[in-house]
């Protein structure tokens, strides 16, 4: 059983500046995160605090108490000049303690009182609360939601995202959001080489993404700082130890030097044709795309798989 800390902190900024990113600026609530996703390269902040980046990062989760005020100073500032704001991009801002908490509805009344527009990203069914600030936000300065999903396969969110919602849930709230009028697409991101990059396994989650309303849809590779490497081959050791050389070929094993941060070039372009190819099958290649006719979730088939399972289709291959 873990034990979960909840620390109130104080933030002197809460704008926080990005390079080499689509996004200018950030925006976190909170640092650490329940949602317990072996793969976040957000891990490292913990590290940076002379917490472990492991258990330290799913169990002692600060809250930023002050953020709303802060953000209001700052979006006050001479010279700012309203640049899109990225919310979550470190730790998911509607993780369980956002239900105590609230400061991400506060963040975005804020920015809604300034017209200032913000992207969200998230693997939390509780965005759907905030349908009323979203919708206002949106059509006062924009608004787009980002609900993250890797894969429908129910063995591999148990091994790898054991803290968030299941897949079925957060499609769910995407329909719900398409539904009230509230932008949104899917972020498709990290793509797991072996695991979740076969042609069906990322067709089912592209189909399921504009069957359940996604205006958009985006993709991503891994980002593994050492760190992160080693507490996600931890996981993979556990679960799919049959393809743990394949990681550790690529990444180098756990307590290594890295050999690689990022999925090599080569696998990276052709995960990118794989995905676009399908963007363009299922309607998600452009900005936008209409909202759903449809009036209930599409729920897709979700998979029970008993002991070790792999997907059995074709893989990208991943070269050293």
């Amino acid at each position: 059983m873990v034990t979960v800390r909840y620390v109130e902190s104080q933030c002197k900024s809460a704008l926080n500046r990005v390079q080499g990113m689509p996004f200018d600026w950030s925006l976190n609530p909170y640092r650490g995160c329940r949602h317990r996703c072996s793969y976040c390269y957000a891990r490292t902040t913990h590290a940076f605090m002379g917490l472990n980046a492991g258990s330290d990062f799913d169990s002692v989760i600060f809250a930023k108490v002050n953020l709303p005020e802060v953000l209001r100073r700052e979006l006050r500032r001479p010279g700012w000049s309203r640049p899109a704001v990225a919310i979550g991009t470190a730790t998911d801002p509607y993780q369980p303690i956002e239900g105590r908490y609230r400061l991400t509805r506060s963040c975005l009344a804020v920015l809604a009182e300034a017209a200032n527009p913000a992207n969200i990203i998230t693997k939390g069914t509780l965005v759907v609360r905030d349908t009323d600030l979203l919708l206002e936000l949106a059509r006062r300065a924009g608004c787009g939601v980002n609900v993250s999903l890797i894969s429908l396969d129910q063995a591999i969110w148990r091994a790898f995202e054991p803290g968030t919602p299941p897949p079925a849930k957060r499609l769910e709230a995407l329909r719900r959001l398409a539904g009230a009028g509230v932008p949104c697409g899917l972020a498709l991101a990290p793509v797991l080489p072996r695991l979740t990059d076969s042609l069906p396994a990322l067709e089912a989650v592209v189909r399921a993404a504009a069957d359940n309303g996604a205006q958009w849809l985006w993709s991503g590779t891994l980002h593994f700082e050492p760190v992160v490497r080693d507490w996600f081959l931890q996981a993979l050791q556990r679960h799919f130890p049959r393809i743990l050389p394949d990681y550790e070929r690529v990444f180098g094993a756990s307590g290594e030097e890295t050999r690689q941060r990022y999925a090599p070039t080569a696998y990276a372009a052709g995960l990118s044709k794989r995905v676009s190819d399908l963007k363009v099958r299922y309607g998600l290649a452009g900005d936008h795309r209409p909202a759903p006719r449809l009036g209930q979730f599409i729920a897709p088939e979700e998979r029970q798989p008993g002991g070790e399972h792999l997907p059995v289709y074709r893989q990208l291959p991943l070269p050293a």
